[in-house]
């Protein structure tokens, strides 16, 4: 009875700087009914010396000796969390003063949904979206909705989302404890994809509440563009096709992604696009054999990805047509996945 309404747990890795802002917006909610764990993945940079410091009755800090990625460590903190509902917030944003408000007052409007996203407004250009959720290709690559555009009034209305991003993503328990966290061995990337999907496939809706305003720093803690994150994307993306698609779409999706891989590489020799950042940075051979080393990755782990997929069959609730149905409705295509950064 004694339990928060929302738990917000924060990953924190080197990221000493960007905290006194984060926990201060916090601290600033109008909305008062939450906790805060802040879950340090192995910083070298005195985040964890720092976090204790602010440890009281509503901010816990959990330090973990190494890093642990992504989802692994914000496994960690939703399973100290006591709250109805689940944020997972990462450490390079500011929240608007009635974020977890209306946040909380969209809740009440759909009491149905499990997951919900706010609007996500780039820190640096506060006209700019980040995201509004997410879209997604057929071969499994998502990225924000909306990324990049200008918010002028158009984005103000509150619609269904495919699922939120994990900038600022909202859960209800109850859906965790039906479709399980974040799936680990994602490491970093795609796995709120994953998590969004299976919550998707289960038969739980997603909202987006334009209301709720967050201020995102994009990429502060991991860069935009490097191999490693272009590894990390690729093979992630394959697991969550593998994972969650209908076998119609997997068995389509080599033509998907040529067709995708094509538009990539017009990205990059144009200088578009991330592909194109990160071979003006490297090299386009250097991004190939990044692509190819995360092929053979992802098919390397794709015997435990199927199990995981039997596993999961028992918590779909929606048919293969349903499926379809929600990638056409939030379809990003080739040139948008290649051509936008």
């Amino acid at each position: 009875m004694n339990a928060p309404f929302f738990s917000v747990v924060i990953l924190n890795w080197n990221g000493r700087d960007l905290l006194d802002e984060c926990l201060s917006s916090l601290r600033g909610q109008a909305f008062r009914d939450f906790e805060v764990i802040i879950v340090d993945n192995g910083s070298t940079d005195g985040s964890a010396e720092w976090l204790e410091s602010q440890a009281s009755d509503t901010v816990r800090a959990v330090v973990l000796a190494t890093n642990r990625g992504y989802a692994e460590g914000n496994n960690v903190g939703i399973r100290q969390a006591t709250g109805r509902w689940i944020v997972l917030l990462n450490n390079d944003t500011a929240a608007d003063p009635g974020w977890l408000a209306e946040i909380a007052a969209s809740i009440a409007r759909h009491p149905d949904a499990g997951m919900f996203t706010p609007k996500i407004l780039n820190y640096y250009r506060r006209d700019e979206i980040d995201n509004t959720g997410h879209i997604i290709y057929p071969d499994g690559l998502a990225r924000g909705h909306n990324r990049l555009e200008k918010d002028d009034g158009r984005f103000d209305v509150e619609v269904e989302a495919a699922w939120p991003s994990g900038c600022a993503g909202v859960y209800k328990r109850e859906l965790l404890d039906e479709v399980g966290l974040l799936d680990e061995s994602f490491f970093a990337y795609a796995e709120d994809v994953d998590l969004g999907l299976r919550g998707r496939l289960a038969g739980w809706e997603c909202w987006y509440v334009p209301a709720a305003r967050v201020y995102h720093k994009y990429s502060a803690t991991t860069g935009s563009f490097s191999p490693r994150k272009a590894f990390l994307v690729e093979r992630n993306r394959f697991w969550v096709l593998l994972k969650n698609f209908p076998l119609r779409e997997i068995a389509l999706s080599p033509f998907t992604t040529a067709w995708r891989y094509f538009m990539h590489l017009r990205a990059a020799l144009s200088g578009r696009g991330a592909a194109g950042q990160m071979a003006g940075e490297f090299s386009v051979w250097k991004l190939f054999a990044t692509t190819i080393r995360a092929e053979f990755a992802a098919i390397a782990g794709a015997p435990r990805i199927l199990r995981d997929r039997s596993r999961l069959s028992s918590t779909r609730k929606i048919t293969d047509a349903q499926f379809r149905a929600l990638i056409r409705r939030f379809r990003m295509s080739a040139a948008e996945a290649a051509m936008k950064e």
